[in-house]
């Protein structure tokens, strides 16, 4: 649902503000607080409080357990206070470094200075529901906080469509919307934290021997995170030298691109983690190689169709989802352009998050960081050979293919600990997937060409059935391909959706 409301709120932002200057602006201001959300809350926050709130509850007592929640919670809004203070206040310093190309001066930096004042706070908000969530989910609670994205979504919508209008610069009140989605988002969780028998009365306790270990492991957390979205500020930052627009671009085709990575590789992952763990706690090598070869194969069954069909739908997509009001038919070509570029590399997205969760299983955090630090040099001298020739595109295919190099690398060292060395299985289970991603692509892209072709003029019903027409024929088709090679992943796949397993 969180995905689907963010196509939403894009569908919104592209109608009102299109590709131009506000919309820039607003991406980049939103760009640091999501930065400091990524690093420090929503992943190794709860990456490092969890295990150590679970443990207090399994071996000590819920009380000692809702005591260190409350030391951490008092520390946790001292420290983000301060940084939201920070943040607002060196507004103009983080606009230049973020988007040198905006220069220091002039109509689109201020407007991206205040719209980076209004939006900083946001981190607070998200900070402490980063710490609901490891709080409900060490109790088992899982609903609220995997909700709480959508109400984000909620109230930057309800911004654009009922504050905007009353704005002298309408853009600021998308800004106000990101702040109310915090508020949103943390009044959602405090009945169930309170419900829970926590109650949120500060207690100073810093030297706490629970919270030293807790930023111990936020240690590697935090940087193997810093590396990964350097790669995005590295992208943001070169776009600001380009073309007005290209910022935009870039974030609307990351946004169609993320959403089978976000659904599927990154769930499925995820899934895989605690089995892998599992396996490398036995020291059941066999077992574990097992796991990651299931894994894998089942994000490239998945993976290698949305490819195909991302790079011969990309247009009719980005203009159904898109082109309308401010976003126009150069915006369209823009996006789809970039979308192309961020598509080839869908595969080595998605595979690598199996493989860094094979290595976070075998307790090895650090070599995923050296990987990532080696993929952050080629993305950075690739976009600065490609961006010129090839202008924005050339950003996004720079990401791509240091992801290829960061795949690469991360198996490398995975053979080398004795694992991933009998490839086998997973090249014959891609082999199969490719051969029903080519049929299943062969005919969408000629019956697209043939029969379901559609223009920027369609009128808006034709466009969907078109598209929803291709989209089930390429299920259909790559499905049934699939059956007759004797696919294994399809029964994992209906598995995925509440189905029966078959065979």
């Amino acid at each position: 649902m969180s995905r689907i409301l963010g196509l939403v709120r894009d569908m919104v932002m592209a109608t009102l503000f299109g590709s131009g200057m506000a919309a820039d602006a607003f991406f980049v201001a939103l760009r640091i607080p999501n930065l400091l959300r990524r690093l420090f809350a929503e992943g190794s926050l709860t990456i490092a409080f969890i295990p150590v709130f679970t443990e207090y509850l399994t071996l000590k007592s819920k009380d000692d357990a809702f005591e260190l929640a409350r030391i951490v919670f008092t520390i946790l809004s001292l420290i983000l206070a301060v940084v939201t203070v920070l943040g607002v206040l060196f507004a103009p310093l983080i606009v230049k470094i973020q988007a040198f190309g905006f220069g220091s001066s002039g109509v689109k930096y201020d407007l991206t200075v205040l719209l980076t004042r209004i939006t900083f706070p946001y981190i607070f908000f998200i900070g402490l529901v980063a710490f609901f969530m490891g709080v409900l989910n060490s109790l088992r609670h899982f609903a609220a906080p995997a909700a709480a994205p959508i109400l984000l979504n909620v109230g930057i919508i309800g911004a654009a469509c009922f504050i905007s209008p009353h704005c002298a610069e309408p853009i600021v009140g998308v800004a106000m919307g990101v702040i109310l989605g915090g508020v949103f988002q943390v009044a959602l969780q405090i009945p169930l934290v309170y419900g829970a028998g926590l109650r949120l009365f500060p207690k100073w306790q810093p030297f706490h021997p629970a919270v030293k270990r807790i930023g111990w492991l936020m240690l590697p957390a935090v940087f193997g995170s810093a590396v990964y979205q350097f790669n995005q500020f590295v992208g943001t930052l070169l776009a600001s030298f380009l073309q007005e627009g290209s910022v935009s671009w870039l974030y609307y085709a990351d946004r169609l691109v993320q959403f089978p990575l976000g659904i599927f590789a990154i769930a499925i992952a995820t899934a895989a983690l605690p089995s892998l763990s599992g396996d490398a706690a036995r020291k059941d090598h066999v077992q574990f190689q097992k796991t990651l070869d299931h894994g894998l194969s089942l994000v490239f069954f998945i993976v290698l169709p949305a490819t195909a069909g991302l790079l011969i739908l990309g247009k009719p997509i980005v203009v159904l989802l898109f082109e309308r009001g401010a976003f126009g038919a150069e915006s369209s070509a823009m996006t789809t352009d970039a979308l192309v570029c961020y598509t080839v590399g869908l595969w080595a997205f998605s595979g690598m998050r199996v493989l860094i969760a094979a290595f976070y299983a075998l307790q090895d955090t650090k070599t995923p960081v050296k990987v990532a630090v080696v993929s952050l040099g080629f993305n950075v001298i690739l976009s600065l050979v490609l961006m010129g020739p090839m202008k924005h595109t050339g950003l996004a295919l720079a990401l791509s293919v240091a992801s290829a190099v960061q795949f690469g690398l991360l198996a490398l060292f995975l053979r080398k600990k004795g694992l991933f060395i009998h490839a086998g299985p997973i090249i014959k289970s891609v082999s199969r997937s490719v051969v029903a991603t080519l049929a299943m692509g062969a005919i969408v892209f000629i019956c697209h060409h043939k029969w379901f072709y559609t223009t920027a003029t369609d009128a808006l019903s034709q466009k969907i059935l078109s598209l929803s027409a291709l989209v089930l024929m390429g299920v259909v088709v790559y499905f049934l391909v699939a059956r007759l090679m004797g696919c294994p992943e399809i029964s994992a796949v209906w598995a995925m959706f509440g189905f029966k397993r078959t065979r």
